[in-house]
């Protein structure tokens, strides 16, 4: 099964952090976000991964080479101009499906997500299916009996609401529908959604989260020494 990663992006709500690297290349407790997908693919039964890389791409090539050292098999698609998540996907179509049977489907995962859920329980033959986390509230919410204050609930999550994990599993019909220049989540996603092709899987009680801001660093870097112990 490959599994593509989506490492091209900017990162520019992370700046100064990514003035000198690329967004997957922010550490987190001394070890970059890639890295960290690497071993979670690996432990999760995956070792073919591509990954698509544009903005400082050396970066990236340089710390994971031909990723034999993490026991896995690395290949890159460079981006030379930005192609939107969707683009890129779109650029490497022939690199996906080289020496592959056209009927297969693979994984595509943003290259700034940490989580510990398993990729092959959405990869349903055929179909495509992303994954769906809980939506955590971003401030603690306060209950109230009367005039007093009854609990604090530090970032609760939001009941019945669900975002997109950034996980998906893709049959290869999705290159009907990849735009050349454009994002997966504002072209494509909504495509399939028109055309009642696109399955999602809950996740509620696995480790997931998206590496958007400083805090959220800071907060991974607390995280992920219990959640992706070797």
């Amino acid at each position: 099964m490959k599994t593509v990663i989506l490492a091209g992006g900017l990162g520019k709500r992370l700046r100064p952090l990514t003035s000198d690297r690329p967004k997957p290349m922010i550490q987190i407790n001394n070890t970059p976000i890639i890295e960290l997908q690497v071993n979670w693919l690996k432990k999760c039964g995956i070792t073919d991964i591509i990954v698509l890389v544009g903005h400082l791409k050396e970066k990236i090539k340089h710390h994971l080479a031909d990723g034999k050292k993490f026991g896995v098999n690395i290949s890159y698609i460079e981006e030379n101009i930005p192609l939107g998540t969707g683009g890129a996907l779109k650029n490497a179509k022939d690199h996906i499906i080289l020496n592959g049977n056209i009927d297969s489907g693979f994984f595509v995962i943003n290259g700034d997500i940490l989580t510990n859920l398993d990729p092959f329980t959405i990869s349903d033959k055929g179909s495509m299916t992303l994954a769906l986390v809980p939506l955590k509230s971003t401030f603690g919410i306060v209950e109230t009996n009367g005039d007093l204050v009854s609990k604090f609930i530090e970032k609760p999550f939001i009941k019945d609401t669900w975002i997109n994990a950034g996980v998906y599993y893709f049959s290869n019909e999705i290159f009907d529908y990849l735009p050349d220049n454009g994002n997966l989540e504002t072209v494509t996603l909504p495509m399939l959604v028109e055309k009642q092709k696109l399955k999602a899987k809950r996740f509620s009680n696995n480790y997931w989260r998206s590496i958007d801001s400083h805090k959220d660093v800071e907060e991974a870097s607390k995280e992920v020494q219990e959640v992706f112990k070797k």
